[in-house]
């Protein structure tokens, strides 16, 4: 099991100045948690691509999330 960390997180067209702070066990459910908070514009496939960093350690994702299902995977 994981322990809660405290994440930054922001749509991947918005900047980083425009970061949420979200605590979250993992990445992926900090992805999901600013999506279902902050409700980014999405794309027509109902997607929208969040960048995630770890404030602790400064390691950052980024993820396709898709707004219905709550599936993430990595950006291309």
């Amino acid at each position: 099991m994981f322990e809660t960390r405290t994440f930054r997180v922001h749509a991947l067209h918005d900047g980083c100045d425009h970061a949420h702070g979200v605590d979250a066990e993992t990445f992926e459910e900090a992805a999901v948690a600013f999506m279902e908070a902050w409700h980014p514009e999405v794309d027509s496939y109902g997607q929208a691509s969040v960048v995630v960093r770890d404030v602790e350690t400064g390691v950052e994702h980024c993820f396709r999330v898709d707004f219905e299902s709550g599936e993430t995977s990595a950006c291309q």
